[in-house]
């Protein structure tokens, strides 16, 4: 699954003392990462990435994979890539990368985004520095410390009888329908944020809610925590906001659902397997 805790990965904070030869290198432009297409895609391997002609802003060490040590970079915003590489978003590389690779790649991605966006205080505004005990920066003004951040969101694929429930945002790509999501609100239990979202989106009651599976989603740093439902009551009346169109469809008659989310999202795990687990019923 995208986004797993790579296989054979050890997570770490302090890099070794003596610089290795060769790291693998997460090398960041905003959101985009360092990449070359020739022959193949890949990432940089090297001793710095002042070899390939760049000067990172900020440099985060990850910890290990396999036998490579690996370090996260963030470039300025008007960085141009070196001759021979390109800038890609991490959607477009699923696939391209390793599974290893691409997972790390996602957590990489979240704690530079992290590391940029809290290099002062929020409550005294003072300049924050890295601790090196964990993965934190503290505020030697204020004491503030401050993690990297997550922001869990709950997905629900509701069921009813041979029917489920898929809805259109209008943010999605034309044509194409999912489950039902939304973040999880202060002091909500991730089964009230399903029932609320339901409620508030679409107009109807669920219960029974299972849980099927998580997604860490690094666009930018949520967590997508996927249940199924029951539908209770009500009729569908989306909310023209969040959503402009929901529909129940018959699982029994594949030519008629619509265009669903990529492989890489849980959203479609999900909906295979409510779809497998019902046709097996």
């Amino acid at each position: 699954m995208p986004f797993q805790w790579p296989a054979g990965y050890t997570s770490a904070i302090q890099p070794p003392a003596e610089p290795p030869e060769r790291s693998l290198w997460f090398i960041f432009r905003s959101a985009k990462l360092l990449v070359t297409t020739s022959p193949a895609t890949s990432l940089p391997h090297c001793n710095d990435p002042k070899t390939l002609g760049i000067m990172p802003e900020r440099i985060q060490y990850l910890g290990v994979l396999g036998e490579q040590h690996c370090f996260a970079a963030e470039l300025a915003a008007e960085a141009a890539a070196p001759q021979g590489w390109t800038w890609q978003g991490l959607r477009a590389l699923f696939g391209a990368l390793d599974d290893a690779q691409f997972a790390l790649a996602g957590r990489a991605l979240q704690i530079v985004d992290w590391d940029r966006t809290h290099q002062y205080c929020g409550a005294c505004g003072t300049a924050t520095l890295a601790r090196a005990s964990e993965r934190s920066r503290e505020c030697p003004g204020c004491g503030l410390v401050v993690y990297p951040r997550l922001a869990p969101a709950v997905m629900g694929l509701v069921r009813r009888e041979r029917e489920i429930l898929l809805a259109r945002s209008p943010r999605f790509p034309e044509g194409m329908y999912s489950a039902l999501a939304g973040f999880v609100e202060p002091g909500e239990t991730l089964e009230q944020c399903l029932e609320r979202e339901a409620y508030e989106e679409v107009g109807i009651r669920v219960c029974r809610a299972r849980y099927f599976a998580s997604q860490p989603w690094p666009f930018p740093h949520s967590l997508m925590i996927a249940f199924f439902a029951d539908y209770e009551s009500g009729e569908i009346r989306v909310d023209g906001v969040e959503i402009e169109d929901a529909r129940w469809f018959d699982i029994e008659n594949f030519e008629n659902l619509p265009l669903l989310p990529a492989r890489i999202s849980i959203a479609r795990r999900l909906i295979d397997a409510a779809i497998g687990e019902m046709l097996a019923s």
